[in-house]
């Protein structure tokens, strides 16, 4: 049997890991789903079940992709079987343990569920950076199908790590809500910034007032002035005259 080149042997390698990664997340995202009933979150649970459909998709396209690369049927030192069998057993272990240990973590199920979509949002992002760089390495080689198999899947996570980023800020508020009394709460700070605006335009207004009633004054008093002028005028006209 003529030997795996070595680029095919390469993305098997980089697609052999990506699949390890889903397969971590089938389990972590059964575990999510679950404690979302216990905290009614509805759109949430929704979602999650959604991407746990293409989490085991991604899952499967790999593994054929892999077969057709040759690397299931390829020829390995028994040794390298071995551990590859260990090393598998002890990250399906792991995988399986996650689930369980995060309804242990968080001091409410408000916090519980932060939690999850922090550790999701992480998931998320090593995930791109994995089928990054499994295109970009099959760009690289020509291989026209994995390239595009991989910014397929790509591109599946990306639009979950978008949703979980939107989301994150509101399970936060539900922390807060659930766990710090109301009077040690901020109040928004637009209603200060409004009651304190609101302030403003009073004051305004009595120096508008004030302004108004000082030109009244002050024309009266110019007014007056006139006249007098006028008649000092007249006055010394008469006295020209005279003389």
């Amino acid at each position: 049997m003529p030997d795996t080149p070595v680029k095919d042997a390469k993305l098997v390698q980089y697609l052999n890991e990506a699949n390890a990664k889903e397969k971590e997340l089938e389990a972590a995202l059964t575990a999510h789903i679950g404690m979302t009933e216990l905290a009614d979150r509805k759109a949430y649970k929704k979602r999650l079940k959604e991407h746990l459909k293409e989490t085991k998709a991604h899952s499967k396209a790999l593994e054929r992709r892999i077969k057709k690369l040759g690397g299931a049927g390829a020829v390995e030192d028994t040794v390298q079987v071995i551990a590859k069998g260990a090393a598998g057993a002890v990250g399906q272990a792991k995988s399986m343990a996650k689930g369980p240990l995060h309804m242990l973590r968080g001091t409410s199920e408000e916090e519980k569920l932060l939690k999850n979509a922090k550790t999701e949002y992480f998931n998320e992002h090593e995930e791109i950076a994995t089928y990054t760089a499994i295109e970009t390495l099959a760009e690289a080689v020509g291989d026209k199908e994995t390239a595009k198999l991989a910014r397929d899947i790509r591109r599946d996570e990306e639009r979950m790590a978008r949703y979980l980023e939107k989301l994150i800020p509101s399970l936060t508020k539900a922390v807060v809500k659930a766990e710090i009394p109301a009077a040690e709460r901020r109040k928004a700070p637009a209603r200060r910034r409004s009651s304190a605006s609101s302030a403003k335009p009073s004051a305004s207004k009595s120096k508008a007032s004030a302004t108004r009633k000082r030109p009244g004054g002050t024309t009266k008093r110019s007014s007056t002035a006139a006249k007098r002028t006028s008649s000092t005028r007249k006055s010394s006209g008469a006295t020209r005259k005279r003389s």
